[in-house]
């Protein structure tokens, strides 16, 4: 086989609590198509996302996560490569764009040498590309996912909510690049805030995983990351209230921003929740647009 199509959903890191931790895949997703070609060097198509400025070298993601396992089982076989991207998840957003070209890559090389590596061993691949595994996780398996670092080896642990939910992504205009992000994170917190997490991140799951919906709003909660980024994005704190006040059980900054993702029932409004999101940002001067998602049970896929 020479050619390959891989869809791989967007990502929301962190879930509130879980900083580096919790991860979940949504329904918008990313679809690449990888060709094996006798024409030596890289070729790249984009469309959507990004197509104004990526480019075919081996630093672009997509390309040096390819290799990454190509070169591994073929003994660095040398080869022409196509890449073709439908891009729809929204860059330096904060819903695993980056993940998403690491994970297609990784994928369409181990399916092009006959899935010579599981899912969870391209997980630590991923990993060691990504820095951490909380987005990368959910764009291979689906689902809600827990992950952690275990002697240098990623581990994730993969769930899905007992029931339904609605998740009501939000999208600034502004980017918000990781690096920035985590500039602003300190590096020691108060042992107070790292048990107010630590009760929040288990309420979570464990509201998931029972259908105790009616614990969300608590459990979203953070004194980890977000206070720390609040000033990233202007209005967040309004637009958290905008969310709830519309009948959200709350909302995060997705990953590092500047996506704010609200959580909600499959039964409530979640036009009037996004429209009211939107709303609050534009009282900043900040234009959003908006994505109503559901969870990705998948994972990376081919088509």
């Amino acid at each position: 086989m020479k050619k390959v199509t891989v869809r791989v959903p967007a990502t929301s890191a962190n879930c509130g609590p879980g900083f580096d931790t919790l991860g979940l895949a949504c329904t918008l997703y990313n679809e690449t198509t990888y060709e094996i070609t006798d024409r030596k060097g890289f070729q790249l198509e984009v469309t959507g996302e990004g197509s104004e400025y990526l480019k075919p070298f081996g630093r672009n993601l997509a390309f040096a996560s390819f290799l990454r396992i190509w070169n591994k089982i073929t003994d660095n076989e040398r080869i022409g490569l196509k890449v073709t991207m439908i891009n729809r998840i929204p860059m330096s957003r904060g819903l695993g764009s980056s993940s998403s070209a690491i994970v297609a890559g990784l994928y369409a090389a181990n399916a092009l040498c006959d899935d010579y590596y599981t899912k969870e061993e391209l997980l630590d691949v991923a990993t060691d590309i990504e820095g951490h595994p909380d987005n990368v996780a959910p764009a291979l398996f689906g689902g809600f996912t827990i992950s952690c670092m275990e002697k240098g080896k990623a581990h994730s642990l993969r769930l899905m909510p007992e029931k339904p939910l609605k998740f009501i992504a939000v999208v600034p205009d502004s980017k918000l690049p990781t690096t920035l992000a985590r500039q602003a994170i300190p590096a020691t917190v108060p042992h107070h805030d790292a048990v107010y997490n630590t009760s929040r991140a288990s309420l979570l799951v464990g509201a998931l995983l029972s259908g105790h919906y009616e614990y969300l709003g608590m459990a979203l909660e953070d004194k980890l990351h977000q206070p720390y980024r609040a000033h990233l994005i202007p209005g967040l704190q309004d637009v958290f209230e905008a969310a709830r006040a519309a009948g959200a059980y709350n909302a995060i900054i997705s990953g590092a921003g500047s996506t704010v993702m609200a959580y909600a029932s499959p039964e409530a409004d979640c036009e009037r929740i996004a429209q009211s999101m939107v709303q609050t940002f534009a009282k900043y001067g900040e234009h959003a647009c908006y994505h109503i998602l559901d969870i990705d049970k998948d994972g990376v896929k081919k088509l």
